[in-house]
């Protein structure tokens, strides 16, 4: 089975867009969207605390100055 981070990494490996949703000391949920970073897929939502304060420095796979409002 995956880890959380392997599954975010193999989505933008893919072409897929990921997004932080919401984060804070505990837990993340990102937004795991279309390869047009489009329509949202699925939910991950996160309580590794590497990975979620991994996630409060990067909120998207999007690289910066691309995401969308």
């Amino acid at each position: 089975m995956a880890t959380d981070r392997e599954t975010l990494e193999r989505w933008a490996d893919f072409g897929g867009v990921w997004r932080v949703l919401a984060a804070d000391d505990h837990v993340a949920t990102v937004s795991m969207c279309r390869c047009d970073g489009g329509e949202e897929v699925q939910r991950l939502t996160t309580q590794d605390p590497e990975l979620v304060a991994w996630l409060t420095e990067h909120l998207s796979s999007e690289p910066p100055g691309t995401a969308r409002a």
